[in-house]
């Protein structure tokens, strides 16, 4: 899938070269509305590249969960109780700035079907699991035919129940929830959950709704994360807008993400205590199923138990 475009030509150089460590990409649609905003907005600042990427900043790494180490499989991530993660490709629907696997974006790749072999042996081999979490990349730049092989091959280790899926497609993509693409995850045995990833209540416009519209109408829970990024949703206004927005949609704030310490985002970060007074305040002004759950991933914990703010 290559629906990249290309960053204006009379970008500022340092720009230009943050793109070059970690190329630009946006979907025409999503490119248009960066365009429009010229360069000031909470789109933009999520996805335009800037000179402040190229700052070295102590504590920012190029892999600040550890995966590498968590990753004795290619592609399985096993960091919790019951569930694991499998990393499907490096490709993705739009480039995240703030993005936390951003140093493994440069080039996109989709797992061949055979790799997934050892992942799927040490998946059925291990009855404590009960859910398998596609990520990437985004499972979704995969093609249906591919996602259905995978999603058939899971259903059939038999102490599995839920299918987890992350993605951006619904919102920046949303013509690739097709009704094909619907009928493979209602069609399993297992249980599909689908986490879409939001951060302000702008990126939700009318096509985006339908997505998401589509999917729910057809049975599939859908849930929100976001992250909290400094000069996108760090007041308390933003953060109210985007959680009454997605409820509307009828897509549940799950997480509200402190920053991952990876290099080139340094810029985004909002301070714990700063964020621990906006969840305050958000419940005050918003009920309680609308509000998120503050949190920072930690290495080396097994679950995220113990680590919610809020």
């Amino acid at each position: 899938m290559n629906h990249s475009v290309e960053i204006p030509t009379n970008f500022p150089a340092g720009a230009r070269n943050a793109a070059e460590a970690f190329p630009f990409l946006a979907p025409p649609a999503l490119a248009a509305r960066l365009m429009a905003e010229r360069g000031e907005g909470p789109l933009s600042r999520q996805f335009l590249p800037t000179v402040e990427e190229l700052q070295e900043v102590p504590g920012y790494t190029t892999d600040p969960l550890n995966e590498s180490c968590t990753q004795k499989i290619p592609g399985l991530i096993t960091k919790y109780p019951g569930r694991v993660l499998l990393k499907v490709t490096t490709g993705c629907v739009v480039h995240c700035r703030f993005c936390f696997r951003r140093h493994d974006r440069a080039t996109p790749t989709p797992m061949r079907p055979r790799a997934f072999r050892p992942a799927l042996e040490a998946i059925a081999a291990d009855s404590s699991l009960r859910e398998v979490i596609l990520s990437g990349g985004d499972p979704l730049t995969l093609s249906d035919r591919r996602l259905e092989r995978l999603a058939v091959r899971l259903a059939d280790i038999p102490h599995l129940k839920r299918l987890r899926i992350h993605t951006r497609a619904p919102v920046f993509l949303p013509k690739r929830i097709t009704p094909r693409l619907i009928r493979i995850l209602t069609g399993s045995r297992l249980t599909p959950i689908v986490v879409v990833h939001v951060n302000h209540a702008a990126e939700l416009d009318s096509p985006a709704r339908a997505a998401l519209a589509r999917m729910v109408d057809a049975g599939i829970p859908l849930l929100n994360q976001s992250v909290l990024l400094k000069g996108v949703n760090d007041d308390v206004e933003s953060l109210a807008a985007l959680c009454e927005a997605l409820i509307d949609a009828r897509v549940m704030p799950y997480y509200l993400h402190l920053l991952d310490a990876v290099a080139g985002a340094a810029h985004f970060e909002v301070p714990e205590a700063r964020g621990r007074e906006l969840m305050i305040a958000l419940r005050a002004c918003l009920p309680g199923y609308a509000v998120p759950r503050l949190v920072r991933e930690v290495v080396g914990l097994s679950s995220k138990q113990g680590i919610l703010y809020a």
